[in-house]
């Protein structure tokens, strides 16, 4: 049975990918295709009916956004999602630094669903949306 949202916990981090598109530009393709994607868990994917690249909606307390889905490629990891450092994935962290000056990128309960339906907004885009500008 296909599932219509999967709760998962979501953490996000450094790839060498958000790295070289970093260094190459935050408005780069380079950059983009890095940092605006899910990294899933292949299991997961098929509970939801969805294959590599497709777009998925991802929900925490704090926002959502769309992120193509990719199947992370070196082990399972049922129930976590991974997303690159950037603006994706501010848009659904808490910005709550609970006074040691990081707000936490790790362990956030989250929601997945399929978007295939939905943009993927450029940075540029979600900016404008998260800020107004």
């Amino acid at each position: 049975m296909v599932e219509q949202k999967l709760k998962v916990t979501l953490l996000t981090g450094r790839t060498i990918e958000q790295g070289v598109g970093k260094e190459k530009g935050k408005s780069s393709k380079e950059y983009f295709d890095a940092c605006s994607m899910c990294y899933m868990d292949a299991g997961d994917m098929a509970k939801l009916g969805i294959k590599n690249n497709t777009n998925v909606l991802v929900t925490t307390a704090n926002g959502s956004v769309v992120l193509k889905a990719v199947k992370y490629p070196r082990a399972a990891t049922p129930g976590l999602i991974y997303i690159p450092y950037g603006p994706w994935a501010n848009a659904v962290c808490s910005h709550a630094t609970t006074s040691i000056g990081m707000p936490s990128f790790k362990g956030t309960p989250a929601e997945v669903e399929p978007a295939p339906t939905k943009k993927v907004l450029t940075i540029e885009e979600l900016l404008k949306t998260e800020f107004g500008r």
